[in-house]
């Protein structure tokens, strides 16, 4: 019988990974694995941790028995894969999770600005039903600027194509199927000049750091709304003080913040040690946007899901159940 042990576990977890697994020996904890492990790491065969135990040579190499290492994300840095490699120790990780989750997110955003959602709520609650100020506009017919086209901003053109909205991307590759459907690859500035709607959704890598800045916020369609649940600091807090007040954007619909606590894997934002080690609330109570009723802001969740949360867990049983039947899933290195 396989030996596997969970580590990082949190308590919501535990029970998903004991009903799929119940004919193996499991063990959960929420500790790290530790430069010292225990007996129970010693001993097993398959071993799935999340993003804050660092899998190097040194901690490797005291487990003997060790066949197969998941990682329940979708980076994979913190794990030797050379040594792995030399130990012939096969590495599984998550490839994407939230993708419909994401997108739908950066929708209900840009419904919630181009109806005036928030306004009108809090409008009614306070008995007034008067519709001054809180006039909006369709989405029809609008044209959306998607930056970055990987699996999120796929969905996220399937839904505009819902909605009737006409496409433009940026991207460093085309795609001719998505041309083919009267997308058009067009290049960062030509998007903030055309587009009614912005939506980002590219990782944040030196080269994306302060995509949107305030130099070229200045080119963005007058009037214009920008979507953000990708990453804080792609948009530049200046640059987006700068738009709203000066009239370039009207609104602003931001998952994510620039200031906010560095965050490698949005998994990570539900840990009790993420908790532990980063205040979110302290960081971002006195940012200058929160109070701008132009802007909505919500606490990086866009991910938070049932349907996300559960396929991170599936595709660890899948990768699991996989390499035990001799078909090993999501391998890297």
């Amino acid at each position: 019988m396989e030996k596997i042990v969970f580590f990082e576990i949190e308590e919501w977890e535990e029970p998903y990974f004991r009903d799929a697994l119940g004919d193996c020996d499991v063990t959960f904890t929420t500790e790290k694995l530790r430069h010292t492990p225990a007996q129970t790491a010693r001993d097993a065969t398959i071993i799935s941790t999340f993003i804050n135990s660092t899998l190097d040579k040194d901690m490797l190499s005291q487990l003997p028995n060790l066949q197969l290492l998941i990682t329940r994300s979708v980076g994979y840095d913190h794990i030797d894969l050379a040594y792995c490699k030399e130990r012939n120790i096969t590495v599984c990780n998550i490839p994407t999770y939230g993708v419909h989750t994401i997108a739908e997110h950066a929708f209900s955003l840009m419904l919630a600005l181009s109806r005036n959602l928030i306004p009108s709520v809090e409008q009614a609650r306070r008995g007034d039903f008067r519709l001054e100020g809180l006039r909006g506009f369709e989405l029809y017919n609008k044209t959306l600027g998607v930056i970055g086209v990987g699996h999120i901003g796929s969905v996220v053109i399937k839904i505009a194509q819902g909605f009737g909205m006409k496409v433009v991307v940026y991207s460093h590759h085309s795609d001719p199927e998505l041309e083919k459907q009267g997308v058009r690859f067009i290049s960062l500035d030509e998007l903030l000049s055309v587009s009614d709607i912005i939506t980002i959704h590219v990782p944040f890598t030196k080269e994306t750091e302060h995509l949107i800045n305030v130099q070229n916020i200045t080119k963005c369609k007058k009037g214009s709304i920008l979507i953000n649940t990708a990453r804080g600091g792609i948009v530049e807090t200046q640059a987006l003080v700068d738009g709203l007040e000066k009239g370039i954007l009207s609104g602003a619909g931001l998952d994510v913040l620039e200031e906010e606590c560095y965050v490698k894997e949005e998994h990570e934002l539900l840990t009790s040690d993420f908790i532990t080690k980063c205040d979110l609330k302290t960081q971002l109570l006195d940012h200058i946007l929160l109070e701008r009723d132009d802007v909505i802001i919500t606490p990086h969740n866009a991910f938070n899901s049932t349907e996300a949360l559960q396929q991170i867990m599936q595709t660890t049983i899948d990768n699991i159940k996989g390499f035990m039947q001799g078909n090993p899933q999501n391998v890297v290195g």
